[in-house]
């Protein structure tokens, strides 16, 4: 079987894959977010916290809910790691220094997973599992109940309430999370991942010393790391270790875990809003991406040029051999797109315009299918522009799922789309300008200009992957990441939440004739037009400068 159509048939198995989870998964996410009854280990959890699940928020609450808990989350994490060295369970290793504890704790708690450590090397057990496994779970949750709120928003009307965080961020976690995580574990065991509590062990003898390897509760962070589209990895290689992703069937599995909860909230946003061919649409959206992004990656990595690619069947550098090129692709734009930072390959090692595609899926707002929640509200928010775009052109006033878009609607929106690319672009022409970040870079040129680029793209869409050329393991990284990492997850979200009181305050609007028809695939074709202009026009100019430069150039 030849690797093109080796891949062609694993893309195909996983839209199988996808569609077949699509509709019970988000009918059952859809009753989850609208029962009014707590489970027995739920209300434990209120009573511990003192959280009354029954009190509905207007959005200045629920937010202030969203950034008190991650704000103790950032605390209780960055000091797990500067106690590190007293912890059982330490392996020996030391406190985390300063910088890098922060980093790492900005990281994990904005759902980005940003990774400047070597895994195996500096956590122990107790930091990996009570801190960073933890905030896997409930940093994938906060970002669901930030989507639930903002559908909440569209589907009431004369009321500024949008529900409960505290109930939406315990449900998220008890009832879809925690369940999927549980059985995706135990495939990934059965197929080879390991799971214990092992200390470090040195394995064989080499000229000049041994090679250790030390164990650790490692398949169930790695269902939770896909399935939040986390990321980050037990162990530096990532997904690309055998003890994370053993097989060509786990790295298929794993790939379909991190899309399964993004596309299959698009059907719980239909469910919600009470029409599915709205939910189709934005499927529908999100696919057309997805695809192509996927036969662009595939077409760039299989392209000929040479015998030695020839041979080898493609652009093998820096990807599995148990994997091939195909299934590295998909990975790659899938992780991308979806704020998951997940690696089984090596995306500085792909050509330079494959590496392009990579970082261009990030700046997309990571919304095709996008991260647990995070990218259905990016799309809804990219869905208001594009209606107040159409409304612009027809000359009436914008309507989107019965709700007017006026003045202070499309502020909120504007706002939300400012904010990543206001970071990405001043962090990294800061980065570039300045002496000391430039001595991190391993090459020079248009590919070293791109390892910043993608840093400061990762970190500010709450991505976590890396051009893996960059040490990012300085003040200033840890520092200027972690900052990025944090306003770019709480900024936007402070936009979506109040968009979200504004609309539930709004009465319904009756569709007319002239109301734009939002599920058709007219407005699919817009709502794709006006993501790649408005991302193209932001970034043209820094791609042309990094991978377009040295696409065109090799």
């Amino acid at each position: 079987m030849s690797p093109v159509l080796a891949g062609v048939l694993q893309l195909l198995a996983l839209v199988a894959a996808l569609a077949l989870a699509y509709i019970p998964l988000g009918d059952y996410m859809a009753r989850v977010y609208s029962s009014d009854k707590h489970w027995r280990v739920e209300k434990w959890i209120y009573k511990g916290i003192g959280a009354d699940p029954a009190t509905e928020m207007r959005w200045p609450a629920y937010l202030r809910g969203v950034l008190a808990f991650s704000a103790v989350g950032v605390l209780f994490l960055y000091v797990l790691q500067r106690v590190q060295g007293v912890l059982p369970g330490s392996l020996g290793f030391c406190a985390i220094d300063p910088d890098q504890a922060f980093n790492t704790a900005a990281s994990f708690v904005s759902n980005t997973n940003w990774q400047s450590y070597y895994g195996e090397q500096a956590m122990g057990h107790v930091v990996q599992t009570a801190g960073l496994a933890v905030q896997n779970f409930v940093s994938a949750a906060v970002g669901i109940a930030v989507a639930v709120a903002l559908v909440r928003g569209f589907a009431r009307s004369r009321t500024g309430e949008l529900g409960n965080f505290w109930s939406d961020l315990v449900r998220g976690t008890v009832r879809i999370l925690i369940p999927l995580s549980v059985v995706a574990a135990i495939v990934l065991v059965a197929c080879g991942a390991i799971q214990n509590f092992s200390g470090i062990h040195e394995v064989g003898q080499f000229t000049g010393g041994s090679q250790q390897w030390n164990g650790g509760a490692v398949a169930s962070q790695e269902a939770v790391k896909e399935l939040g589209t986390n990321g980050g990895g037990y162990f530096n290689a990532n997904s690309a270790h055998p003890f994370e992703n053993p097989t060509p069937f786990t790295n298929l599995f794993e790939i379909f875990l991190l899309l399964v909860i993004p596309v299959a909230m698009t059907r719980t946003f239909g469910r919600m809003v009470g029409s599915l061919k709205q939910g189709y649409a934005i499927l529908a959206t999100m696919a057309t991406i997805w695809v192509g992004f996927v036969a662009l990656m595939m077409w760039t990595e299989f392209a000929h040029h040479g015998p030695a690619f020839q041979i080898a069947g493609g652009a093998m550098e820096g990807k599995e051999q148990r994997f091939g090129v195909g299934a590295s692709s998909i990975f790659a734009v899938s992780t991308t797109l979806t704020s998951t930072g997940a690696v089984d390959s090596f995306h500085s090692s792909f050509t330079g315009l494959g590496g392009g595609i990579t970082i261009l899926g990030m700046q997309l707002g990571e919304i095709a299918p996008g991260g647990t929640g995070s990218g259905l509200y990016g799309i809804l928010i990219l869905a208001v522009i594009a209606v107040f775009i159409a409304g612009l052109m027809v000359g009436r006033t914008p309507e989107y799922l019965g709700k007017k878009i006026g003045t202070r609607e499309i502020k909120f929106a504007a706002c939300y789309i400012l904010v990543t690319p206001a970071l990405v672009l001043v962090f990294t022409a800061a980065a570039m300008a300045l002496p000391t970040p430039g001595h991190s870079m391993t090459n020079s040129g248009a590919h070293g200009f791109s390892e910043i680029l993608y840093a400061y793209s990762s970190g500010a869409n709450n991505n976590g992957s890396a051009f893996a050329g960059l040490n990012a393991d300085t003040q200033w990284f840890n520092s200027t990441i972690g900052l990025a990492m944090l306003l770019g997850r709480f900024l936007p979200m402070v936009f979506v939440l109040a968009l979200a009181g504004s609309l539930a305050e709004q009465r319904p609007v009756p569709e007319t004739a002239g109301t734009l028809r939002t599920h058709k695939p007219l407005f699919v074709g817009l709502l794709v037009g006006a993501i790649l202009i408005i991302t193209g026009l932001t970034y043209f100019p820094a791609l042309a400068l990094g991978p377009l430069a040295e696409g065109l150039a090799s």
